[in-house]
Order: structure tokens, then sequence, then C-alpha cells
């Protein structure tokens, strides 16, 4: 077989990546009706149906003039992990190329992304009893003292983390619980190369004020648009503000204002805050990736065509 016939073979993925609120899905939108292509959504929170608001979803109108994948496919109360993702990631642009059109991966969570290119380290299941014990020791000393912790046996993990982010250093914890080892010593064996699919990899480059303008204006958007409706819809449904996806950015702070802890303003404050952190984190993530071809905001669409066109044809021939 010569080197062009094994090119050919392998799927073509066209990724649009960035922080929130940069405006990725409009883009992945105009580069699928341009490269008759299908969506597929790479943003952890878009998987939960019901929850449509606060995870700022595309429109149905959208939904219903090109085809889009594992948005809305399980509820807020079902476990849905990066592996998970990743299998049905891959089952799904399979299914794309198959039918002879442009799989476009749109999203902002760096893991299921790397997860769904480049598979996932051998990093042990579960532990739930340490994750219960954690969860009890975070409660009563702080999420700052598990963090303290996951310093002492994995600070290159640590650095990676905010000290709030409960759910990954407990993560990180159980694995060392587990296996003895750090998991960013798991992680650095594995080495994350890709090998069933070529990428073509851009993403939004917004000026960070600008960005975090957009920000706000969005979360305005969203309050004005019922996310407190929605969230008291989901509590009225008997999902617990416990649940992962309710203790996610937006929902978690409605859920304190519906509970009487904080009033909508500082509800409202908050999730202005956390999603600017958060975009700052995602940004860290995607400017580590070689990859990824930056394009400024405003975009000019003919200078994405052309690239994508170049890049996607030298990838195939």
């Amino acid at each position: 077989m010569t080197d062009s016939s094994q090119s050919a073979a392998i799927p073509v993925v066209i990724l649009v990546a960035g922080a929130t609120a940069s405006g990725k899905s409009d883009l992945a939108e105009k580069i699928a009706d341009k490269f008759t292509g299908e969506l597929v959504n790479a943003d952890s929170m878009q998987v939960y149906r019901k929850m449509d608001i606060g995870t700022a979803k595309p429109s149905k109108e959208s939904m219903a003039r090109i085809p889009h994948h594992l948005f809305d496919i399980v509820d807020p109360d079902e476990e849905f992990t990066v592996a998970d993702y990743s299998v049905a990631g891959r089952d799904v642009i399979n299914s794309i190329i198959t039918k002879g059109r442009q799989p476009v991966v749109v999203g902002g969570t760096g893991l299921y992304i790397r997860a769904l290119f480049s598979g996932l380290a051998d990093v042990p299941g579960a532990d739930l009893q340490a994750r219960s014990e954690y969860n009890e020791l975070a409660d009563k000393y702080g999420n700052g003292y598990l963090h303290d912790l996951l310093v002492r046996v994995d600070p290159v993990s640590a650095a990676k983390m905010h000290p709030n982010n409960r759910i990954r250093i407990i993560r990180a914890l159980e694995v060392f619980n587990t296996s003895g080892r750090a998991i960013s010593s798991i992680q650095h064996d594995h080495g994350f190369t890709n090998g069933w699919c070529r990428t073509v990899k851009i993403a939004i480059d917004v000026d960070r004020d600008e960005l975090y303008e957009r920000i706000n204006r969005r979360v305005d958007l969203m309050i004005d648009g019922g996310l407190v409706e929605e969230v008291r819809s989901l509590l009225s449904m008997g999902y617990s503000a416990e649940l992962k996806a309710l203790s996610s950015i937006g929902y978690k702070e409605i859920c304190s204002h519906l509970s009487g802890t904080i009033c909508l303003a500082e509800a409202v404050n908050l999730i202005k805050v956390h999603s600017r952190r958060y975009a700052k984190r995602q940004l860290t993530w995607f400017k580590g990736d070689p990859e990824i071809k930056w394009f400024k905001v405003p975009i000019d669409s003919d200078e994405i065509w052309e690239f994508l066109t170049i890049a996607t044809k030298k990838m195939i021939f």
C-alpha cells in the first residue's frame, strides 16, 4: 500500500476549539455548511438533556438545519465519563465519514478532545470509598486541604488544578491511593499520540478583555432567557443540586440562590467570575497544543476556508 492510500484510509477531522463565549459554535456551523459537514459536540455539559440555557447549546433551528451529534444524550443524573465520550465520539465520526461527509468537532472541554483523538491513560477505576472519605475531608476542612494533600503526592497535577476543583483533585488522589503512582506520571507514560485519525485544529483568538465582556453579556442573556426557571424546573423534577451536572458553572450558583444562600445578583456575579476563570484555564490548555492554528477576531472567513482546504487536502493526499 502506498503512503497516499494509507493516508486516504485515515479519517480527517476538523476541530474548532477555544474558550467559552469565543464564538466556536457559530464558526463550526459555517465550516459545516462550507465543507458539507456534521457537528460533533466536545463540551462536557452539552451532553445533558434538559440543560439548554446554562450550557449555551445550539438553537433547535441550528440542530435541525445541520446534523448535530452527542448533544442531549444523557439525563443529568446519569454518569457519562470521558471514556464514554471517547468511544461515542469515535463511533459517530466513523459514521459521518462513511456517509462521505466531513466531521467537525466543536467544544471547549480539553479532556474530551484529548481523549477523543489520543485515547486515555491506563488509570485505575473509581475508588468510591476513598472518594467519599476525601469529600468528607473537603466538607470539614475545605477544598484547599485536599489540594495541599495532592501537592505532596503529585505536585505536577496539583500545579495544573485550581484549589477549588474538588472533582479533579479527588480523582487524582484516588488514583494515587489505588495505584501508588501520580496520575501525572501515568499520563506522561501514555504519551497521548493520535493514530486513528488526522486532525486539522483551529481555535478562535479573542482579546482577553473582549472575551470577558462576551462572557458577561452571555451570562446576562442566560438570566434573561430563563436560566433560573431552568434550574428550578430541574430541581422540581427531583434532580439533586449535588449532582455533577448541577455542580457546574451557572447551575451551582443558581442552586445556591434558589436555596436562599445567596441573592440573585450575587449568583449572577459569581457565574461571571467563575466563567472568566474557566475561560482562562481553557486558553492555557489550548495554547499548550502546538497543532492548533489560531485565528484572531474579527474572523476572516476566506482565510479560514483557504487554510482548511489546503490543510485537509495535504492530509488526504
